[in-house]
């Protein structure tokens, strides 16, 4: 008998408990949305429609963000891809950050309480924008649905790793819908984000402020790791051991780890796709995926001890 969680139990696990956060999702930011798609594909994982995002303008009228995503569903988080749209503010932020590569560049810690982080970041001095609201429209079974998620941001180059940001998601069960959250590699959930920095230990101070979460020391590198879901702040040292290449620019988000149902499917689906894999102790693999997406991904069991870069 399955033991797959429900639509409706996926949708309500991924808002955080009041006074905690979890690893929401991470986005690649990609300049051609149908290579992305292709290599997320070639991966074995089940893509969203594309959808354009809106926001309200200070009139309340809605207006186009400038991007548009598809999405990867997992029971837990979600892998974003991003491009822009049109030459807006947030499009041209887009363009910018792929101009300096094109791969992972946001971090969205999931809230309970957007309006809570926004203080703590005017308390420890983060300077944060206005809390915005986005929505966009997403297909159901029965029709049309608007999802709506509340996002609090930092002035670009606060935070030098990328976008890095809070989402308090209002809509759950209209992202993670059941024939979303399947995928032929088995992926289930979005265990940790990597992000390679010159200094860990000042990375890690300037994130425990952020987040109101401590660091962890692992050997040279940083943890903080949220109520679900890690960041792990590595030094070029560690990604250039680990997965033998080199970081593109510093810093870089470099991957992130997603949990696995079935290794064995999983390990099966990353040999076949013919990229350069490899594989971490006896549980773990790891594969770089196509340019046209970036960075790499770890697979793991999704009952095992927290990755850490010298796993």
């Amino acid at each position: 008998m399955s033991t797959k969680p429900t639509a409706e139990a996926i949708a309500a696990a991924q808002a955080p408990r009041a006074g905690t956060l979890n690893l929401d999702h991470v986005a690649h930011f990609v300049p051609d949305i149908d290579a992305a798609s292709a290599a997320f594909e070639a991966l074995g994982f089940t893509l969203t429609p594309f959808s354009a995002q809106m926001q309200r303008n200070d009139a309340g009228e809605l207006t186009p963000a400038g991007a548009g995503n598809r999405c990867v569903m997992l029971e837990r988080g979600y892998l974003e891809c991003l491009t822009p749209t049109a030459e807006t503010t947030v499009g041209n932020q887009l363009s910018d950050a792929i101009a300096r590569y094109t791969g992972l560049h946001l971090i969205a810690f999931g809230s309970s309480d957007a309006a809570a982080d926004h203080a703590r970041l005017v308390q420890q001095q983060f300077s944060p924008l206005p809390a915005i609201d986005l929505q966009r429209v997403i297909g159901t079974g029965v029709g049309e649905g608007t999802a709506r998620f509340s996002v609090v941001r930092v002035p670009p180059g606060t935070m030098a790793e990328g976008r890095i940001q809070f989402c308090q998601q209002h809509t759950p069960e209209l992202l993670w819908q059941s024939h979303w959250t399947a995928h032929e590699n088995r992926a289930v959930g979005l265990s940790a984000v990597i992000v390679c920095v010159a200094d860990p230990e000042e990375a890690a101070q300037r994130y425990a402020r952020f987040t109101g979460i401590a660091a962890s020391v692992l050997g040279d590198d940083r943890a903080i790791d949220t109520a679900r879901g890690r960041v792990l702040l590595a030094s070029p040292a560690s990604i250039q051991r680990l997965f033998r290449i080199d970081p593109p620019v510093l810093p870089w988000i470099a991957g992130t780890v997603l949990a696995s149902s079935r290794m064995d499917a999983t390990c099966r689906r990353i040999v076949a796709s013919g990229l350069p894999h490899g594989m971490i102790g006896a549980k773990r693999m790891y594969v770089v995926p196509p340019a046209a997406i970036g960075g790499v991904m770890v697979f793991e069991p999704r009952r095992i001890s927290p990755f850490t870069l010298a796993s």
